[in-house]
């Protein structure tokens, strides 16, 4: 999960974060300052709405795409006391985490937390961790591995070392035909 993009799963696909908070700033800023409490209340209630509808979309998109889902372990309440605490809470990892988990239980698929930490500076095909480091690299979304020289995409390959280290392999291996 992310800021500029929702998700990304480790199929390659990028899931667009729609910023339901951010495209009625002005709106709602604007009904503040008029203290316009009715409208104000009206527009923070379809935000939430709206949020909550894309949620369960797309979680159940998921939840019928995947057999078995895994998801890092993102620290959204200590992320939403940062600077980026608007973006974080606009996107509403938490919720989107909770809806993923029951509907996945619920159709019967698996569904698992994974710990992260390091997963877009390690390379998913040779295991080395030579990506981006640090807060000041953050911006650097695609790099090439030093070790194999496979280019990656920051978000994708994070997604797959998610998948790899639930202990899983990618959907482009699948299982072996019959012969």
């Amino acid at each position: 999960m992310g800021l500029k993009d929702f998700a990304a799963l480790s199929t390659g696909e990028k899931i667009e974060n729609p910023r339901y908070l951010r495209q009625l700033a002005d709106k709602l800023a604007t009904a503040q300052r008029a203290r316009k409490r009715r409208q104000a209340t009206n527009l923070y209630a379809h935000i939430t709405q709206a949020r909550r509808d894309f949620h369960h979309k797309l979680s159940l998109r998921i939840v019928r795409e995947f057999d078995y889902i895994a998801v890092g372990n993102v620290n959204a309440a200590g992320l939403a006391k940062t600077r980026l605490a608007k973006s974080v809470l606009d996107a509403g990892w938490s919720s989107f985490r909770g809806m993923l988990r029951y509907k996945a239980t619920a159709h019967g698929a698996w569904y698992e937390e994974v710990n992260e930490s390091f997963s877009s500076r390690v390379c998913s095909s040779c295991a080395a961790k030579t990506g981006p480091k640090g807060i000041a690299e953050l911006g650097i979304r695609s790099w090439v591995c030093a070790e194999c020289g496979v280019t990656h995409d920051r978000d994708i390959n994070s997604a797959q070392n998610t998948l790899f280290r639930s202990g899983h392999r990618t959907p482009a291996e699948g299982i072996p035909a019959l012969s």
